[in-house]
């Protein structure tokens, strides 16, 4: 079984974000999907900070300091983009007006429960940001975060742990190992990486897990 890389994750993702959708990358993994969308295919990526159509990170040394992301990373801006103020950034998101966001996690729920803020411990910095009306506001919620932690728990859980950045949320996740559909009548496998069985997968998952119908 080899693991995917989280170059091979985010490029992944990218497959399945369709012509011309209005979407939202979350700070850490998930801004490296960027990088792995075909330039023929219109998407147009959105910051909460206030930035309509970014592209790719820039090369080194062409970075501009006053065009960031959420994350403080650089950022290049795509023919057409443009900057506003954040307020305007937060009414998109809270209107229903992107299609996907992709955001990280600590832990997913098999209901769709998405915590991605706060580990709850004492000593754990909490990330608020913006995660909590992407989370509720756009139309689809893709989470891509590897399989397991560090020290080998599932972060796909039948309740999360930690405090909740929204309920219910979650369309589909990518991981590591596969890619999994939440759905009303549980998790539905999609795609597993090759030589990675169904059982192991569930055994490592550590949940009912379904297979996906041809």
């Amino acid at each position: 079984m080899q693991r995917m890389t989280r170059d091979q994750i985010a490029a992944r993702v990218a497959q399945d974000i369709h012509e011309g959708a209005y979407v939202n990358l979350g700070i850490g993994l998930p801004t490296m999907v960027a990088n792995h969308l075909p330039a023929e295919r219109e998407v147009f990526l959105h910051s909460e900070n206030g930035l309509l159509g970014m592209g790719p990170a820039p090369a080194p040394g062409e970075e501009d300091e006053d065009l960031i992301n959420a994350g403080k990373q650089p950022v290049t801006l795509l023919a057409g983009g443009c900057y506003f103020h954040h307020g305007d950034s937060f009414a998109m998101m809270r209107g229903g007006h992107l299609d996907i966001c992709v955001l990280g996690a600590f832990q997913v729920s098999r209901k769709g429960d998405l915590a991605n803020w706060h580990t709850g411990a004492k000593d754990a910095i909490p990330a608020v940001g913006g995660a909590m009306d992407l989370a509720i506001g756009a139309k689809q919620v893709f989470v891509m975060m590897e399989h397991q932690t560090r020290q080998g728990e599932s972060k796909i859980v039948d309740e999360c742990s930690y405090p909740l950045t929204g309920v219910g949320c979650v369309s589909r996740i990518y991981t590591d190992l596969a890619v999994i559909d939440v759905t009303a009548d549980g998790l539905v496998v999609r795609e597993m990486v090759p030589g990675l069985s169904f059982e192991e997968l569930q055994d490592i998952s550590g949940l009912a897990l379904k297979e996906a119908q041809p």
